[in-house]
């Protein structure tokens, strides 16, 4: 069945635009907090409180798109996306910075919750967990560009420019979203239920997704300033091989997912963020440095889309919402904690220790998937084993 339409097209940049936006913001707060006299224990704070804003939003804005709104929900998300760096260089004192992180983290939980939603609609059936996987690499574009962007805006024109950029870049994004022709999904009007926002088909693969996050909340904050401070090469360039490696992985192996499961991406890209962070902790230098950063591609890249198709493929209609937000929950959660962790054990030990305790939900994410995740009924790799068993049992 054919995969790429021009919605999915469209749908992908606007994607692109959201991230960028993001990461620009991300990769430079710890330095624009530094330059507010906050330290490193601050800057993870600020990540928690971007995270948990937006964990508390996300399962409302699930709720809402299973009630089939889609424009109004991305419209709001991105027009957030775009004030709130303006806040930042307009009242630059701590407390408001800290407040205008967390309108950001809702125009976030607005903006990718939607897009994930609306890649959701238009992918076929057959090829969901291929498109998913094209549809991440939005975020393999922006995890190249917008670091290198935002630490050299940050570098050679100061914060003014820099977020004066990331709220263009959201406004471009809602210019592309309006010639979107998603499907119009008409669905039973749902009433709110607290209880029912969270989707627990979605969970396993909601929590795995979580506990790997530590790992990925802790880079993305603390590699740039931890290079600046070691005589490194540039966080930008961290991230640029990271995200070169990251982009290989979906271009190439999309359809394993497909074909073989869920499982081989856990098992793999778990050990691969494992040992890139011990390089971190344990091997110092250039060489060591740049490797970390292509496992950690390998890593985000392989493990994200394999568990956002296993959280949401078997959604339907009425529950594609929820599914995508109750897995972007898992998402905001690990990444807020990993983030917040970190810059404790950082204040407290130093890059090391830290690098090394927060290697060790590696070993946690793969414990909970092979325990719980693997088992349940919307893996991939669970359904390939049986339809094995199947075959194997008419062969007798």
């Amino acid at each position: 069945m054919r995969l790429w339409t021009r919605d999915l097209v469209l749908i992908i940049l606007v994607n692109l635009c959201v991230f960028t936006n993001h990461i620009m913001s991300l990769s430079t707060f710890p330095f624009f907090i530094q330059s507010l006299g906050g330290t490193e224990a601050v800057a993870g704070m600020c990540a928690a409180a971007f995270s948990l804003i937006a964990v508390i939003v996300r399962p409302f804005v699930g709720w809402w798109l299973d009630n089939g709104v889609r424009r109004v929900a991305l419209a709001i998300g991105l027009v957030l996306m775009g004030l709130a760096p303006l806040g930042y260089v307009f009242v630059p004192t701590m407390s408001l910075a800290i407040a205008l992180r967390m309108v950001h983290g809702v125009g976030l939980s607005f903006s990718n919750s939607t897009t994930a939603t609306v890649a959701s609609d238009v992918i076929c059936r057959p090829r969901f967990a291929e498109g998913m996987g094209y549809f991440g690499m939005a975020t393999a574009l922006a995890s190249a560009i917008a670091p290198a962007l935002g630490l050299s805006l940050m570098e050679g024109c100061g914060f003014k420019v820099l977020y004066a950029v990331a709220s263009t870049i959201a406004v471009v994004g809602l210019v592309l979203f309006s010639f979107v022709n998603a499907p119009r999904v008409d669905v039973p009007r749902k009433k709110l239920d607290l209880c029912a926002i969270i989707n627990r088909d979605s969970l396993p693969a909601s929590v795995t997704m979580l506990v790997f996050m530590f790992t990925f909340g802790a880079l993305e904050n603390f590699v740039a300033i931890y290079a600046a401070e070691n005589g490194l090469p540039s966080g930008s360039i961290y991230f640029l091989v990271m995200s070169g490696m990251l982009l290989l992985v979906r271009v190439t192996l999309g359809r394993l997912v497909d074909e073989r499961g869920e499982a081989p991406f856990v098992y793999t890209c778990n050990a691969a963020m494992l040992v890139a962070f011990l390089l971190l902790a344990f091997v110092p230098g250039t060489v060591a440095y740049v490797l970390s950063a292509a496992l950690a591609g390998y890593a985000f890249g392989g493990l994200e889309p394999a568990l956002q198709s296993m959280a949401v493929h078997t959604s339907t209609d009425e529950t594609r919402g929820s599914a995508n937000s109750t897995f972007l929950c898992g998402y905001d959660i690990g990444y807020g904690l990993g983030g917040g962790v970190a810059g404790v054990l950082i204040s407290a030990f130093g890059y090391s220790a830290m690098w090394s305790v927060v290697s060790l939900a590696c070993v946690v994410a793969v414990l909970v998937y092979l325990f719980w995740a693997r088992r349940s009924d919307t893996s991939f790799s669970k359904s390939l084993d049986q339809k094995g068993d199947v075959r194997h049992e008419g062969a007798r």
